[in-house]
């Protein structure tokens, strides 16, 4: 079942922080600590009381997936049009889990809750050797929006 975050569940989703962070580590260690969650507990208690960063839960039992979110609204923008974006910070299906189209679910129920709220696009970040991941959000109907480059000195 997909729903909400809870306090309760902090405990599951620092599990799979941690198992993000592994992922992120192991394509770029010279940016990525090791053994290192992206949020703590006391981080996950203010995001779950914040209304535009939803956090979703896959709960069959035990948290076997999460999906962090965030809205954003741009106004009046001198450039820019009028648009509501949600921004997936994170999707991350427990090892043990995945093949099981957790993932797929965690994305399809964030694609309808974006909609149901209007939003007109989802954004997200994938890093560069997250061969995976692309492939996922790929089969899923996302396609590039933009690029990000970088030179190491």
């Amino acid at each position: 079942m997909i729903r909400k975050a809870e306090k309760k569940d902090i405990p599951g989703l620092i599990n799979l922080l941690y198992q993000a962070d592994a992922v992120h580590n192991g394509i770029r260690p010279d940016l990525f600590k090791s053994n290192t969650p992206k949020y703590d507990e006391q981080d996950l208690e203010h995001i779950l009381e914040e209304d535009n960063k939803p956090i979703f839960v896959y709960d069959d039992g035990k948290i076997v997936g999460h999906a962090f979110c965030q809205i954003t609204e741009v106004r009046s923008h001198r450039l820019l049009q009028d648009i509501k974006t949600l921004y997936i910070d994170d999707i991350c299906v427990d090892e043990a889990a995945r093949g099981k189209h957790v993932g797929k679910a965690l994305y399809e129920f964030v694609r309808d809750y974006a909609k149901s709220i209007g939003c007109y696009n989802i954004t997200l970040n994938v890093w560069e050797g997250n061969d995976p991941a692309q492939h996922f959000y790929q089969s899923m109907g996302m396609q590039v929006q933009k690029t990000g480059m970088e030179i190491i000195l």
